[in-house]
């Protein structure tokens, strides 16, 4: 068809000309504005999605979560109630007459009932009650006195030396100086707290200066048990690491926990990157390594050759937050995700009931077919990056079916640094070197005696007694 040009002396078509010209205008301004919104709603989309990621769908932690949602009623169950469950095993606590410091017996005379004389005592069916009580003061102030001596032959005067053990105390004894690193370091507490606790409940006073230095003294005394288990990390066969920011006089660190089957050491470093790995762990470690998937444990797998297995629990909250998307492709992606690894997860929890050949076997084919299903998607953004992972890392998700030495998810070394995320929010970090070096001694001390089930205050005795006394330390690393 040929192109026709309006008549200029046909006055009905030159207006009807021009009329289509602005339509044409317009419909252009049209298709113009609606690509802008099409653009604005796919950010506004990635905006909002940003703004409900909480720790159920993301990595972040419980502590961000302004508004925690309620958490949905069990389906065809009725709301428990509080306390004890039917069906739980009680737990009493049970003592022995051997065990309490003092004995008080009460009798009678008579018959409470009828006033009878005649009463014979049983043996065997006594009420026996245990009490805990404070004494009126449970600290005691002990006075060391070095006498002096004038020498007439050397007309000197000579002071009779004290015990070391006295004299590197100080105004604290071992036992008050390990209860007071024991309330700074694994109570959170301040030094005015930790000063009126002692002068108002144990009737000792003691100004904060002094304080800070018996802190310091309980912090030498931990150096060489701390030492130790850092010195051990690289030779590990099985590792769970993570990380998590630190306060030091506003600047921003890094504290990193190690985890190993019998120790827990944390370290507050200036990086979050692949370096710290090196400078812990060496590039010869051939551990295997529980982490998520943050690019610095990825860098160093590249330079050491550990074997990695990437957290599935953080991966179940990416695809919930994928399955919450208000694009329906990936949508529907995300939802796949998770039904995949809600099938996996039950294979997991049956490796009590299944033989061992057949457990592995029914997981190595599950994850095939997962990661067949999850490496392919239609759908853009952070499902195509997901995607990719699984192209690019799919199988470190599922290292634990090969080695069951390492678990699925990186939960032991997320709940280790739940305390110092607590400490963190408490005391707003730490100010100087000094601090530091506390940190990573008690919290180490303190994870590691309630990871192979002793008293932490028993250890730190024992390790203030030995820097006193200037003999071997206590080691964490034998600690049974």
């Amino acid at each position: 068809m040929k192109k026709t040009t309006p008549n200029p002396d046909c006055p009905g078509c030159v207006a009807l000309s021009a009329e289509v010209d602005t339509l044409k205008r317009l419909v252009l301004d049209l298709q113009e504005q609606v690509a802008t919104l099409q653009l604005e709603l796919v950010q506004t989309r990635e905006t909002l999605a940003k703004a409900g990621k909480n720790s159920s769908n993301s990595s972040k932690p419980p502590s961000s979560d302004i508004v925690k949602p309620p958490k949905p009623a069990p389906k065809g169950r009725r709301k428990r109630k509080r306390g004890g469950q039917r069906g739980h095993a009680k737990h009493e606590r049970t003592f022995d007459l051997s065990d309490a410091d003092l004995h008080h017996t009460y009798t009678l005379d008579m018959c409470p009932n009828c006033g009878g004389e005649h009463l014979e005592e049983l043996d065997g069916v006594e009420q026996i009650r245990f009490q805990y009580e404070l004494v009126e003061k449970p600290v005691v102030l002990t006075a060391h006195q070095g006498f002096s001596y004038w020498c007439a032959d050397c007309q000197k005067v000579h002071h009779a030396q004290l015990p070391g053990e006295v004299r590197k105390g100080g105004l604290a004894g071992p036992r008050l100086t390990a209860l007071i690193g024991s309330l700074k370091g694994g109570c959170h507490t301040s030094y005015t707290t930790i000063q009126s606790f002692l002068e108002d409940v144990m009737g000792a006073s003691l100004s904060t200066g002094m304080l800070a230095k018996v802190v310091g003294k309980v912090s030498t005394a931990l150096a060489v048990s701390y030492q130790e288990l850092f010195d051990a990390l690289p030779s590990q066969d099985c590792l769970n690491i993570d990380e998590t920011g630190h306060k030091e006089n506003g600047q921003k660190m890094w504290n990193w926990v190690f985890r190993a089957p019998d120790f827990t050491v944390f370290t507050i470093e200036e990086s979050r990157g692949a370096k710290v790995l090196e400078d812990v762990l060496g590039v010869e470690c051939e551990a295997l390594l529980g982490s998520d998937y943050y690019s610095s444990y990825r860098a160093y797998m590249k330079d050491a050759p550990v074997t990695v297995q990437f957290c599935l629990a953080h991966l179940i909250r990416e695809a919930r937050f994928l399955s919450q998307s208000h694009d329906k492709v990936i949508k529907n992606y995300g939802q796949r995700l998770l039904d995949g690894l809600k099938k996996i997860f039950k294979i997991i929890h049956q490796r009590e009931k299944i033989p061992p050949d057949t457990f592995r076997r029914r997981l190595e084919k599950e994850r095939d077919r997962f990661l067949e299903m999850a490496k392919r998607t239609q759908a853009g953004g952070q499902a195509r990056v997901l995607a990719k992972r699984f192209r690019d890392h799919g199988k470190e998700y599922f290292t634990f079916i090969t080695h069951p030495q390492i678990d699925p998810t990186n939960n032991v070394a997320e709940r280790a640094i739940r305390f110092c995320v607590i400490d963190r929010r408490i005391t707003q970090g730490t100010r100087g070197f000094a601090g530091r070096q506390w940190s990573e001694r008690i919290w180490t001390t303190m994870a590691t005696c309630a990871q192979k089930g002793c008293s932490a205050f028993s250890f730190i005795t024992r390790a203030v007694k030995a820097s006193f006394s200037s003999t071997e330390p206590p080691s964490l690393l034998a600690l049974t």
